[in-house]
Protein backbone atom coordinates (compact mmCIF):
# COMPACT_ATOMS: atom_id res chain seq x y z
CA UNK A 1 0.00 0.00 0.00
CA UNK A 2 0.87 3.67 -0.72
CA UNK A 3 0.07 6.85 1.18
CA UNK A 4 0.36 10.36 -0.19
CA UNK A 5 0.91 12.79 3.33
CA UNK A 6 0.11 16.16 2.89
CA UNK A 7 1.26 19.43 4.63
CA UNK A 8 1.37 22.94 4.84
CA UNK A 9 -2.01 24.01 4.61
CA UNK A 10 -4.01 27.01 6.67
CA UNK A 11 -5.04 30.52 6.55
CA UNK A 12 -3.42 33.34 5.11
CA UNK A 13 -4.21 36.70 3.56
CA UNK A 14 -4.65 37.77 -0.33
CA UNK A 15 -1.01 38.42 -1.29
CA UNK A 16 0.27 35.91 0.95
CA UNK A 17 2.48 32.81 0.37
CA UNK A 18 1.87 29.10 1.72
CA UNK A 19 4.41 25.98 1.00
CA UNK A 20 2.68 22.70 0.19
CA UNK A 21 4.73 19.26 0.81
CA UNK A 22 3.35 15.83 -0.06
CA UNK A 23 5.42 13.27 0.88
CA UNK A 24 4.79 9.39 -0.62
CA UNK A 25 5.72 6.65 1.34
CA UNK A 26 5.13 2.70 0.86
CA UNK A 27 5.78 -0.30 -1.36
CA UNK A 28 6.77 1.88 -4.37
CA UNK A 29 9.16 0.66 -7.25
CA UNK A 30 9.00 4.17 -8.80
CA UNK A 31 7.66 7.37 -9.52
CA UNK A 32 6.60 8.31 -12.59
CA UNK A 33 5.00 11.92 -11.99
CA UNK A 34 2.88 13.98 -9.32
CA UNK A 35 1.14 17.01 -8.85
CA UNK A 36 -1.80 19.35 -6.98
CA UNK A 37 -5.11 19.33 -7.55
CA UNK A 38 -7.94 21.68 -6.01
CA UNK A 39 -11.35 21.32 -5.02
CA UNK A 40 -13.01 24.35 -4.14
CA UNK A 41 -17.40 24.08 -3.03
CA UNK A 42 -20.04 23.00 -5.39
CA UNK A 43 -16.39 22.86 -7.82
CA UNK A 44 -15.08 20.41 -10.22
CA UNK A 45 -11.74 19.19 -9.08
CA UNK A 46 -9.60 21.15 -11.25
CA UNK A 47 -5.17 20.49 -12.22
CA UNK A 48 -3.35 23.03 -10.26
CA UNK A 49 0.46 21.62 -11.46
CA UNK A 50 1.99 18.50 -12.06
CA UNK A 51 5.94 17.69 -12.30
CA UNK A 52 7.09 14.87 -13.92
CA UNK A 53 10.20 12.44 -13.18
CA UNK A 54 12.07 14.32 -15.73
CA UNK A 55 11.37 17.68 -13.93
CA UNK A 56 9.00 18.66 -16.92
CA UNK A 57 5.84 20.67 -15.60
CA UNK A 58 2.70 22.32 -16.66
CA UNK A 59 0.65 24.36 -14.81
CA UNK A 60 -2.78 25.52 -14.87
CA UNK A 61 -3.51 29.54 -16.44
CA UNK A 62 -4.77 30.51 -13.32
CA UNK A 63 -1.61 29.92 -11.24
CA UNK A 64 1.25 30.70 -13.90
CA UNK A 65 3.40 32.84 -12.07
CA UNK A 66 2.33 32.69 -8.99
CA UNK A 67 2.94 29.18 -7.70
CA UNK A 68 6.00 26.71 -8.61
CA UNK A 69 5.96 23.17 -8.63
CA UNK A 70 9.16 21.20 -7.83
CA UNK A 71 9.68 17.87 -6.53
CA UNK A 72 12.97 16.27 -4.14
CA UNK A 73 13.12 12.80 -5.86
CA UNK A 74 14.94 11.14 -3.45
CA UNK A 75 12.57 11.60 -0.53
CA UNK A 76 9.32 11.07 -3.10
CA UNK A 77 7.89 14.18 -2.50
CA UNK A 78 6.48 17.14 -4.02
CA UNK A 79 6.00 20.83 -3.17
CA UNK A 80 4.14 23.57 -4.41
CA UNK A 81 5.25 26.96 -3.20
CA UNK A 82 2.57 29.46 -3.79
CA UNK A 83 2.68 33.10 -3.86
CA UNK A 84 0.71 36.51 -4.32
CA UNK A 85 -2.25 34.28 -3.18
CA UNK A 86 -5.91 35.71 -3.93
CA UNK A 87 -9.24 34.75 -2.16
CA UNK A 88 -10.05 32.26 -5.39
CA UNK A 89 -7.09 30.05 -4.87
CA UNK A 90 -9.39 28.91 -1.33
CA UNK A 91 -9.80 25.07 -1.93
CA UNK A 92 -8.71 21.86 -0.66
CA UNK A 93 -5.20 20.59 -2.11
CA UNK A 94 -4.69 17.39 -3.34
CA UNK A 95 -1.86 15.60 -3.80
CA UNK A 96 -1.35 12.76 -6.48
CA UNK A 97 1.47 10.60 -7.55
CA UNK A 98 1.36 8.39 -10.96
CA UNK A 99 3.70 5.34 -9.68
CA UNK A 100 4.46 1.75 -9.61
CA UNK A 101 4.12 -0.45 -7.26
CA UNK A 102 7.26 -3.20 -5.95
CA UNK A 103 4.84 -5.59 -8.50
CA UNK A 104 5.48 -3.06 -11.21
CA UNK A 105 1.91 -2.49 -11.06
CA UNK A 106 1.18 0.89 -12.37
CA UNK A 107 -1.46 3.05 -10.04
CA UNK A 108 -2.77 6.80 -9.66
CA UNK A 109 -2.93 7.71 -5.45
CA UNK A 110 -4.60 10.75 -4.25
CA UNK A 111 -3.91 12.18 -0.68
CA UNK A 112 -6.35 13.25 1.87
CA UNK A 113 -6.18 17.08 1.04
CA UNK A 114 -5.39 19.88 3.11
CA UNK A 115 -7.29 22.78 3.28
CA UNK A 116 -5.98 26.42 1.77
CA UNK A 117 -8.00 29.64 2.74
CA UNK A 118 -7.27 32.97 1.87
CA UNK A 119 -9.18 36.30 3.04
CA UNK A 120 -9.86 39.32 1.41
Amino acid sequence: QVQLVESGGGLVQAGGSLRLSCAASGSIFSINAMGWYRQAPGKQRELVATITSGGSTNYADSVKGRFTISRDNAKNTVYLQMNSLKPEDTAVYYCNADLWDISRVFHIYWGQGTQVSVSA
